[in-house]
């Protein structure tokens, strides 16, 4: 019985993973190509930027940066903490 439930998962595990490929996008096509076209043709006139990376970037996506950027620097210092804690000298 065990033997069956483990190769019912693998079985499912694989026919997903065959669904997941076939319904991928082909390589090189963007999905949405209008917004694509929108910041390059609006990102010098609306954020004030000549690289349209860095104005998606901090102008058009900026709280997401800010977000993603405080996340990172929470887990570096929860990091630093615990191997500070185990790598300090024993009292």
């Amino acid at each position: 019985m065990r033997r069956a439930l483990g190769l019912f998962a693998f079985l499912s595990f694989i026919i997903f993973l065959l669904a997941a490929a076939i319904s991928l996008r082909p390589f090189g096509e963007p999905p949405h190509a209008e917004m694509d076209t929108y910041f390059i043709e609006h990102a010098q006139e609306e954020a004030s930027a000549n690289n349209v990376v860095t104005s998606v970037v901090f102008d058009y996506r900026g709280f997401d940066t800010l977000g993603e950027a405080t996340v990172l620097f929470t887990a570096v210092s929860g990091v630093l903490m615990v191997l500070r804690h185990y790598g300090g000298k024993e009292k």
